[in-house]
């Protein structure tokens, strides 16, 4: 199964991420979610980036916070409304939001 994951919250929700699994994962950053792609805590990425996924970041939420793309972790791609379409409809066959 191709899973894509609408990921929204900074703090809570990584009990149910470590349970997810699929042939193709796909974890989309958004809302206060997009703090996993740019927010170091002592020196550390988010460890929901070491999930073994594609990862990417709606560029208009980190906007939003303040963040511009080049503080985005590199194992996170940045993608706009458009490219989140496309993702939906290319390349994962279920989506959740958590």
């Amino acid at each position: 199964m191709k899973l894509g994951v609408f990921f929204s919250d900074f703090k809570g929700g990584g009990d149910v991420m470590t349970r997810l699994s699929a042939d193709k994962l796909g974890i989309i950053l958004v809302g206060n979610g997009v703090y996993h792609a740019t927010v170091k805590e002592n020196g550390k990425g988010s460890p929901l980036l070491e999930k073994n996924a594609a990862f990417y970041v709606l560029t208009e939420d980190l906007e939003t916070r303040g963040f511009t793309v080049d503080k985005v972790d590199s194992r996170v791609k940045a993608v706009t409304y458009d490219d989140i379409v496309d993702l939906i409809f290319n390349d994962y066959e279920k989506i959740i939001w958590l």
